[in-house]
């Protein structure tokens, strides 16, 4: 039996299910309210009550992948690409050889890349929270904690979380078109269609009418979560 991250080279490969359909809709949805997020928060004024509502929609998703990173499909749990230091070295070493198999999901430098971007989003909204600009706007969470945490939040929100941010978004596109151009591996495809060309006994991931449902009921759980948290 071939190991599930044998070469795509092989003769037997076939499309196998990475990515079920809720990551895949996660990983666009995210996207696009993180692009919304720097455009509402850079425009300011009137912008800013949707760049609220864009800082809750991004909790709810954080929320989400972390839950669906333990009951979602095989390839979107973190069980199958948590980056040890043995996983990320072995890695590293194989970049090397042209000749050396792919992962199936996230490779190593690809998970961390995940649980980077799940911290610092969630860094990045609940120091919204406790966010004053002093002339019309604060979070939710400003009347209920201390003025020294208002201001290292306003600090943290405003000057350092999104530029961590931005750097990592930056790294990571790098990163899709550097795989894509040099590996060949077609990233963006595969988020996309869901599938990768693997060997026949590559385990796939469930994605099925009962899992998108599931993953449904959770994401509106995580909203309703968010929903209280602001609410507070």
């Amino acid at each position: 039996m071939k190991p599930a991250n044998a070469p795509l080279n092989s003769s037997t490969v076939t499309p196998r299910r990475v990515w079920d359909l809720p990551t895949r809709v996660f990983h666009w949805l995210l996207l696009t309210a993180v692009v919304g997020l720097v455009i509402t928060g850079n425009v300011g004024n009137d912008w800013l009550y949707w760049h609220f509502r864009l800082g809750y929609l991004v909790l709810s998703l954080v929320l989400f992948r972390v839950v669906w990173g333990v009951v979602g499909g095989h390839w979107s749990r973190f069980a199958s690409f948590l980056p040890t230091p043995g996983r990320i070295a072995a890695y590293l070493r194989s970049l090397r050889d042209p000749d050396a198999s792919h992962p199936a999901g996230h490779n190593p430098l690809g998970g961390l890349s995940v649980l980077a971007f799940l911290f610092l989003l969630a860094a990045q909204v609940l120091s919204g929270f406790m966010s004053d600009d002093e002339i019309a706007n604060s979070g939710p969470w400003v009347a209920h904690v201390s003025e020294r945490w208002v201001e290292w939040a306003t600090w943290y929100h405003t000057e350092v979380g999104k530029l961590l941010i931005l750097v990592l978004v930056l790294l990571h596109l790098g990163a899709v078109a550097w795989y894509q151009r040099v590996k060949g591996q077609r990233l963006v495809q595969a988020m996309v269609t869901g599938d990768k060309a693997l060997p026949a006994d590559t385990p796939a991931s469930r994605d099925t009418a009962l899992t998108r449902l599931l993953a449904l009921m959770v994401w509106a759980a995580c909203g309703y979560a968010v929903y209280l948290w602001v609410n507070v």
